[in-house]
């Protein structure tokens, strides 16, 4: 995972909205299309960015397939954004 990829994904409104959604836990991709307005060929396209990005991850049961948050990779872009602050990274 690269810092440019996170920062990328988490630049964008609608990729964010997501993020917001998935907040509430993991969901399937119609009904998550469904919760941010977006056509499956449009949220398709944003869930790649975010897994490229590592902030979400996706399971397949049957023939749905369902996205959850994974903001782990977020620590790395809080002591990237801390070093730039001036502040001292306490090795998370």
């Amino acid at each position: 995972m690269a810092i440019n990829e996170v920062l990328s994904a988490l630049a964008d409104e609608t990729r964010r909205k997501i993020l917001q959604k998935l907040r509430e836990g993991k969901i399937n991709s119609g009904e998550l299309a469904a919760a941010v307005g977006l056509s499956p060929q449009a949220l398709s396209y944003h869930l790649a960015k975010m897994k490229k990005a590592g902030l979400i991850y996706e399971t397949k049961e049957k023939n749905f397939i369902f996205y959850e948050l994974d903001l782990t990779v977020l620590d790395e872009a809080i002591v990237w954004i801390s070093t730039l602050k001036g502040e001292k990274n306490d090795e998370r």
